[in-house]
């Protein structure tokens, strides 16, 4: 990284306006690949290349979560082909990354159906969960065979057991319980969104964390976006008034 570039960018961004957690929706790999005339996993392959580079720049900038759209539960009705090198990728990615991780106080967590991983993925997943447990700089939370209704079904079912045994009253299910049996129950809802690939929607994901989460879709692919679109992003973010319901003044 060079640091003249480095520090003639950060300054544009104000620290205390940050947002705690950033999401992101990675879309367009396949897009890019294919006006490039190229197969599909090496858009795939670039697109890895884009989360290198955005987890440092996360990191660079100081903002404590970023989650990434990885996989969704819709993703396994892609080719079988496909979700091979997917899976081969992501197990790739987990162990060249693990070192840097360590290196930069990142701790690696999942959210979704792993259990629908392959055992060699989730293995790969679990040792380098393990191994950066004990970091506290910034947590990288990756969406892996993940789907925002099946995240709300899987909380109702486990708030409905509780008060089918009697451990629950109806009556205290609350906004906050039912956040606290989310995938995300430790970590602030996401403060911006964004979408690559120009496609305008949300597809499925953190529906109940992003009610009032600020959205930014930008027409780049994935694998084209930069860390200096990143920023320019974050200096939108800083110029936005959240009101959260409530009037400006």
């Amino acid at each position: 990284m060079n640091s003249d570039s480095t520090a003639r960018e950060t300054p544009k961004l104000d620290a205390s306006r940050l947002p705690r957690h950033v999401a992101i929706i990675m879309d367009g790999n396949g897009r890019w690949a294919r006006k490039r005339m190229l197969n599909r996993i090496r858009g795939h392959e670039k697109g890895a290349d884009t989360v290198r580079a955005v987890v440092r720049a996360t990191r660079e900038f100081g903002i404590p979560y970023l989650t990434l759209y990885a996989f969704s539960t819709e993703n396994w009705q892609r080719p079988d082909t496909e979700i091979a090198a997917l899976m081969t990728l992501l197990k790739r990615f987990l162990k060249s990354e693990q070192p840097e991780m360590l290196e930069n106080g990142i701790r690696l967590n999942t959210i979704g159906q792993v259990e629908r991983l392959p055992a060699d993925v989730r293995e790969t997943l679990e040792a380098v969960k393990a191994a950066t447990a004990h970091q506290t700089e910034m947590v990288l939370n990756l969406a892996l065979s993940y789907g925002g209704r099946a995240e709300i079904l899987w909380a109702v079912r486990g708030i409905a057991e509780k008060v089918k045994s009697g451990a629950l009253d109806p009556d205290a299910v609350t906004e906050d319980l039912l956040a606290q049996h989310l995938y995300t129950r430790e970590m602030p809802d996401p403060d911006l969104l964004i979408r690559t690939s120009g496609e305008m929607r949300i597809s499925n994901f953190l529906l109940w964390q992003i009610a009032y989460t600020e959205l930014f879709v930008t027409p780049t692919l994935w694998p084209d976006f930069s860390k200096a679109e990143y920023m320019a992003i974050l200096e939108d973010f800083q110029k936005r008034e959240r009101r959260f319901g409530k009037t400006g003044s």
